[in-house]
């Protein structure tokens, strides 16, 4: 295989792009500096907050420094071993991680964390971090500026990151992250849920890396060659094999048969496993009227908090009737609730606090799959790890999940989809309301509520969606992180 910069499946990419690349590489060598000579170590340890739940260790990555303040270097696994490369822009890449890690941990594997924009001392770790500052300013001021969304971030989103030629750039800047993999045994299974972690990982010459997309719109972005590409939908497979439209008009080369696999949808053991016996219980408290419990996650820094303040006002008058009841997962941004008290003062007299009690949230999200539940709960923990699955904890006693269509369009549960941030996402939704577990996006306040008044008003909607989502089980439609997981184990027994 050719320099993964210079073409792409076999797609040659245009001199000035090439050059573009180049640069991009050379602006982050200067900022950064390159330490492709620097002998990183690994070592394995224990994750405080998620490891008993889903059975997942850290990779950690040593400077020679640290390794010699630290002698006790543990060896991962290499026989029941994969690692689960992953890095933190938003909650969602750490969501799809945490799906495979627990079908990985009921197999009876030994899934290791690896997230490449934790290892402060490395490059990679300082590329990551400037790209996802980055991307994290621009989501925030789409949602704040409506010129910004319609000239610079939803074209970008939609349509720039879908060419092949921003995969060139990628691909360079992804030499400067192969280092963090050059002490990692080069055969054990890496399945990447950012492309990031699989292109560093193919560049370091990992032998079986499973490229995991996410999302529902093809772009090149995501295109790690080299890796086994995974996709949730027959739609998107479609897309990627033929490269469709990632090249203006121009028909491109497709990726070869092995290279891409449907699984289906990447969802933890524990939901999946639980599913019948979940929807069952919303069917029935729909039927006894017991209040729709709905679940709003606020990612990132609250970018779209203004939707969610008219949610919790237009709740909150069902609240006080015990028609509704509502969790807020506001995740590692504590100032959003606060934000959301003040603007929201009736809020207060309603609201239980679990914040920054792990083991308090874990208990009453077991708790309230059989108990009744009213009012407001809101939920904040400052660790990354209980921030992102508490709502994956909550998820299975909510009777509507209330989010933007990306990853947790997803999710087995009944989903009422808001306004997206960045135009790939529409997608998720479309995907969702055709398969029936989720509705249509509200693009705006005004459709919002109306559909929140069909979930409290309509017995049916939360029923219906239930019997989808039962049905989609049988179809193997949620089986997407055990096929994953397979693909790397199996392909490892070659």
């Amino acid at each position: 295989m050719g320099e993964r910069s210079k073409t792409i499946f076999n797609n040659e990419i245009p001199e000035r792009a090439y050059k573009k690349a180049l640069r991009s590489k050379q602006k982050f060598a200067d900022q950064f500096g390159d330490d492709s000579d620097v002998e990183y170590q690994i070592t394995v340890r224990e994750n405080l907050h998620i490891g008993d739940i889903l059975g997942v260790s850290d990779i950690r990555v040593l400077t020679p420094k640290e390794c010699m303040e630290d002698q006790l270097l543990i060896a991962p696994d290499e026989e029941k071993g994969m690692i689960v490369g992953n890095i933190r822009m938003g909650f969602e890449h750490y969501r799809i991680s945490m799906a495979i890690a627990s079908c990985a941990n009921h197999l009876g594997y030994k899934p290791y964390w690896m997230d490449l924009n934790s290892y402060p001392e490395t490059t990679c770790t300082k590329v990551i971090s400037r790209q996802n500052d980055l991307y994290s300013m621009g989501s925030r001021m789409s949602q704040q500026s409506a010129l910004f969304n319609r000239v610079v971030w939803e074209p970008l989103n939609y349509e720039g990151f879908k060419k092949i030629t921003y995969n060139s750039s990628d691909q360079k800047n992804a030499e400067l992250m192969a280092p963090v993999f050059k002490n990692v045994p080069k055969n054990i299974p890496v399945v990447a849920t950012h492309v990031w972690p699989a292109q560093a990982a193919v560049h370091a010459g990992m032998e079986n890396v499973v490229n995991a997309i996410p999302d529902n719109w093809p772009m090149a972005l995501h295109f790690a060659e080299g890796s086994i590409h995974t996709v949730q939908t027959h739609y998107a497979y479609q897309g990627y094999r033929t490269l469709n439209g990632m090249s203006g008009n121009k028909v491109l080369k497709p990726m070869p048969a092995d290279s891409i696999v449907y699984t289906g949808h990447y969802i933890d053991h524990e939901l999946v496993a639980n599913i019948e016996a979940d929807c069952s219980a919303r069917i029935r408290r729909r039927k006894e009227r017991k209040p729709v419990r709905f679940l709003l996650t606020i990612g990132g820094a609250g970018a779209q908090r203004e939707i969610f303040a008219a949610i919790i006002r237009y709740l909150i008058p069902a609240i006080r009737l015990n028609m509704a009841a509502l969790y807020i997962n506001v995740g590692d941004y504590r100032n959003v609730w606060e934000e959301l008290l003040e603007e929201i003062p009736e809020m207060k007299k309603y609201s239980t606090e679990h914040f920054d009690e792990w083991q308090d949230t874990r208990l009453f999200a077991q708790a309230a799959i059989d108990d009744d539940i009213s009012g407001i709960h809101g939920f904040y923990h400052k660790d990354i790890f209980e921030a992102v699955y508490c709502t994956n904890l909550l998820m299975r006693s909510c009777d509507v999940l209330v989010t933007k269509p990306s990853e947790l369009a997803f999710y087995p549960v009944p989903k009422l989809f808001i306004k997206r941030v960045g135009g790939h996402e529409q997608w998720g939704a479309i995907h969702s309301a055709e398969i029936g577990d989720g509705t249509l996006e509200c693009r705006d306040i005004p459709h919002t509520l109306n559909m929140l008044k069909l979930f409290i008003k309509d017995r049916s909607f939360i029923c219906d969606m239930c019997k989808n989502i039962i049905s989609n089980k049988a179809s193997g439609i949620y089986n997407g992180g055990y096929e994953v997981v397979k693909l790397a184990m199996d392909k490892r027994k070659e």
